[in-house]
C-alpha cells in the first residue's frame, strides 16, 4: 500500500456557533469534534496528519498537541486555498491525500477505509465520497457519465431542474493522487461571485487533464454531516450517542434503555455489564465485566473493576476494585482508591482516600485525605476532619478497627489496628493498637430541670 496522507480542514471561526469556543473544538460524545477526525486517522496509521488551522489557531494546537503537523491559514478564501497552505508539507510525497473537515466528527475509520480501497482500485487522481440524500436541496450534485465516472460537480444553486434531481450529492471529503492534487490546486481561480478557491474545481482541473475521476457513495450518508450551529450539534452527538451505544451493545454489555443511557466515544466495558436508565459514562473511564452501573450512576475518568455495582451516584478520577458496591447517592471525588470487596452506602463522600479491602463505609460519611485499612467499619455520620483553614491533614486507621457512629477524626491522626473508637467522640490524638478511645464528656443528669423551662410552664 501506498503512503497515506491527509489533510484536515480546521480554519473556519464557526459564527453560525454563536460561542466563544472555536467550532471545531465543540464535544460531540466528551471529545472536540477535530479530534475525532484525528484519532480516525491516528487509528488508519495515516502517515503525515496537517490540520490547517485559522481562528482559534492555538486553542486547536492545545488540544491536538504534537500528534498532528499544521498550517496556517491566515486569511480565509476558500477550500482550496486552504489546503495550498498545507502543501508544504505534501510537496515531493508519493501516495493518496484525504481531504476532511474538522467539522465533520462523525465519519468512520470504515467509510474511509473503503473509500481509499475503492480510490486505489479505480487507480484514480481522485475519488470523491457522495452520499445518496433524500432532499439533497443546497448540496453540490454528481454528474457521471455512462461508465460511471465524474464529469463534474454542479452547485445546487447552479444545477437545471434535471440535475436537481439527483441525489447524489457531493459531501466534501476526498481522495486525491498527492502529486496530481498538488498541481491541480496550482491551477485553481477565484473567478466565481464569492472571490474565493475551491476545491471543487480541482475535479474539473483533472478531467479536463484526461485524469479518471470517481465517485465511492457512502453506506450510510448520516456520518458524512457536518456541524455548522447547535442544532447540528446536537443531531451529530444523538447519531453518535446511538452508535457508540449499539457498539457496546453487540460486544456483549446490555443497554436497558440506550436512549437514557449517555457513553463517550473513549470508554470501554467489558462484557455481561448492565447500564441502568440514566447513567453517564464519560472522559477515559474504564468498567470491567459483570457489573450493574445505575441507574443514574455519573461516572468520568473512571477505573472500574469486575463485578461492582453503583447505583444514584457520582464518581470521578479514581479507582474501584472487584466486588464493590457504591451507592445509592455516593460522591467519590478524585484522587479515591477503593479496593475489592468494600461496601460505600447511601451519602458517603471519598476525597483522596483509600478505602482497604472488606471496609464498609455504609452512610452518611466524609472521608477526606484518609487512608483506611482492611476489614474497617466506619460508623454512621463519621467524619475525618482534615482542614485546619490553611492546610489539608491525613487520617490513617489500621485494619481491623471499629469507627462508633457520630465520631470526628481529626487529622493528623492515627488509629492503631484493631481498636475500637466509641461513639460519639472527637479524637485528637493518635489511639494505639488494641484500644478503646473515648473522647466525649462525661454525661450528666439534673433532676427536675426540665420543669423550669418555658415551654413547661405554658403547660
Amino acid at each position: 500500500m501506498s503512503k497515506i496522507h491527509a489533510v484536515v480542514l480546521a480554519a473556519g471561526q464557526g459564527t453560525r456557533m454563536k460561542s466563544k469556543l472555536y467550532k471545531v473544538l465543540h464535544p460531540v460524545c466528551g471529545k472536540p469534534m477535530v479530534q475525532h477526525v484525528t484519532d480516525t486517522l491516528a487509528a488508519m496509521k495515516v502517515d503525515d496528519v496537517v490540520v490547517v488551522v485559522g481562528h482559534g489557531a492555538e486553542a486547536v494546537r492545545a488540544t491536538l498537541g504534537d500528534r498532528v503537523a499544521y498550517a496556517l491559514q491566515s486569511e480565509q478564501l476558500g477550500t482550496a486555498h486552504a489546503v495550498q497552505q498545507a502543501v508544504p508539507h505534501l510537496l515531493d510525497k508519493e501516495g493518496t491525500t484525504f481531504i476532511l473537515y474538522g467539522d465533520v466528527p462523525l465519519l468512520s475509520e470504515e467509510t474511509l477505509r473503503a473509500l481509499l480501497a475503492f480510490h486505489e482500485e479505480q487507480h484514480a487522481a481522485a475519488t470523491v465520497l457522495t452520499a445518496d440524500m433524500a432532499d439533497p436541496t443546497g448540496y453540490g450534485r454528481i454528474i457521471r457519465n455512462e461508465a460511471g465516472e465524474v464529469l463534474r460537480i454542479v452547485e445546487h444553486k447552479d444545477a437545471s431542474e434535471e440535475q436537481r434531481a439527483i441525489r447524489e450529492i457531493n459531501t466534501g471529503i476526498y481522495c486525491f493522487d498527492n502529486k496530481k492534487l498538488i498541481t491541480a490546486l496550482s491551477q485553481v481561480k477565484n473567478d466565481n461571485v464569492q472571490g474565493e478557491y475551491y476545491v471543487t474545481d480541482c475535479i474539473g482541473i483533472l478531467r479536463d487533464a484526461g485524469e479518471k475521476v470517481v465517485a465511492y457513495v457512502a453506506k450510510d450518508a448520516d456520518e458524512t454531516m457536518g456541524v455548522n450551529d447547535r442544532v447540528q450539534l446536537a443531531q451529530a452527538e444523538s447519531y453518535m450517542r446511538r452508535r457508540i451505544n449499539e457498539r457496546h451493545m453487540r460486544n456483549g454489555v446490555t443497554i436497558q434503555d440506550p436512549a437514557s443511557t449517555y457513553i463517550e466515544a473513549d470508554v470501554v466495558i467489558g462484557p455481561d455489564t448492565h447500564i441502568l436508565p440514566g447513567t453517564h459514562l464519560r472522559g477515559k473511564t474504564t468498567v470491567g465485566a459483570d457489573c450493574t452501573l445505575g441507574p443514574q450512576a455519573d461516572l468520568r475518568d473512571m477505573t472500574i473493576a469486575d463485578r461492582v455495582t453503583i447505583s444514584y451516584s457520582v464518581l470521578v478520577e479514581s479507582t474501584v476494585g472487584e466486588n464493590v458496591t457504591v451507592g445509592p447517592y455516593a460522591y467519590v471525588r478524585p484522587g479515591s482508591e477503593i479496593a475489592a470487596e468494600v461496601k460505600i452506602g447511601d451519602f458517603v463522600e471519598l476525597k483522596n482516600a483509600k478505602i482497604g479491602k472488606g471496609s464498609k463505609v455504609p452512610h452518611l460519611s466524609y472521608v477526606g485525605d484518609a487512608e483506611i485499612g482492611e476489614n474497617v467499619n466506619i460508623g454512621c455520620g463519621t467524619i475525618t476532619v482534615n482542614y485546619d483553614g490553611e492546610k489539608k491533614h491525613k487520617t490513617i486507621v489500621g485494619n481491623d478497627v471499629f469507627i462508633g457512629c457520630n465520631s470526628n477524626l481529626v487529622a493528623p491522626v492515627t488509629i492503631g489496628e484493631g481498636a475500637y473508637v466509641a461513639a460519639g467522640s472527637t479524637i485528637t490524638h493518635n489511639v494505639p493498637e488494641d484500644a478503646l478511645a473515648i473522647a466525649r464528656e462525661r454525661q450528666v443528669n439534673k433532676s427536675g430541670y426540665a420543669t423550669k423551662l418555658p415551654r413547661k410552664k405554658k403547660k
